[in-house]
């Protein structure tokens, strides 16, 4: 019965209103970067469309790990990718300015697409060019706290467990000299997986661990890094 009630309010009251945040929000994100600010309104607007998605859906989230950060510095961020609800968690309560690594069709996306070329995420494709482009514009970016946010999985989990890493988010990180901090989302897949046609309700967890510095990756093979990385995020994902 309670399954039932909570489905009602998902499709009549939390999908018609969060449409609505979510097209305010890509709005107001795309007019404040077109008039120069890509720092402030294009981190706190996303930030509340983030938080706006779990209070709606009535998902509880616990965070853990956020005192390990330093705000004054960049990372690149490393997350598992088990459902549609990691964006808006790491989003809402990351806590830290960040431009995310996203694949070029997702341009495409209503509102979102716009808003996110307008605030300078960054957009990689398949090719070599683009690959290197990504590069230069992320040594641009990632400066003076504004980190950088990756699903190294390079696509959404088919059955909650972990997909082998890409070489491109750790090939990046050495290429910038930036920490890497790795992110374990555990909860996600459950509220609304890849195949799910309703979200469910569930709680949320997001795991911030220990920087992994460059000095740290110095001499260690590029698979070396990944496999411990891996290791560290599956080391808090619930079986």
């Amino acid at each position: 019965m309670i399954r039932i009630l909570y489905t009602i309010y998902s499709l009549l009251i939390a999908w018609p209103l969060f449409a609505l945040v979510t097209a305010v929000v890509g709005i107001l994100v795309f007019l404040s970067a077109l008039f120069g600010d890509k720092t402030y309104v294009c981190y706190y607007a996303p930030k509340v469309w983030g938080i706006s998605a779990c209070v709606l859906f009535l998902l509880p989230v616990k965070i853990e790990g956020r005192e390990k950060l330093d705000p004054k510095k960049s990372y690149v961020f490393l997350a598992n990718h088990q459902g549609y609800f990691d964006i808006f968690l790491v989003y809402g309560f990351l806590g830290h300015n960040f431009k995310w690594m996203m694949k070029e069709y997702l341009k495409k996306m209503p509102f979102v697409g716009i808003a996110c070329i307008a605030s300078r995420h960054i957009f990689v494709g398949d090719s070599i060019s683009s690959i290197s482009k990504a590069v230069t514009l992320a040594r641009e970016t990632l400066r003076g706290g504004m980190s950088m946010v990756i699903f190294p999985e390079g696509t959404r989990s088919y059955d909650g467990k972990m997909l082998p890493f890409k070489r491109g988010a750790f090939m990046l990180a050495n290429e910038i000299g930036l920490p890497i901090v790795p992110i374990t989302i555990n909860g996600s897949f459950n509220v609304f997986s890849r195949k799910a046609k309703l979200v469910k309700w569930g709680r949320l967890t997001l795991t911030i661990h220990d920087p992994i510095t460059e000095e740290q990756r110095q001499g260690k093979p590029t698979k070396v890094i990944m496999q411990e990385v891996y290791d560290i995020i599956d080391s808090k994902l619930e079986k």
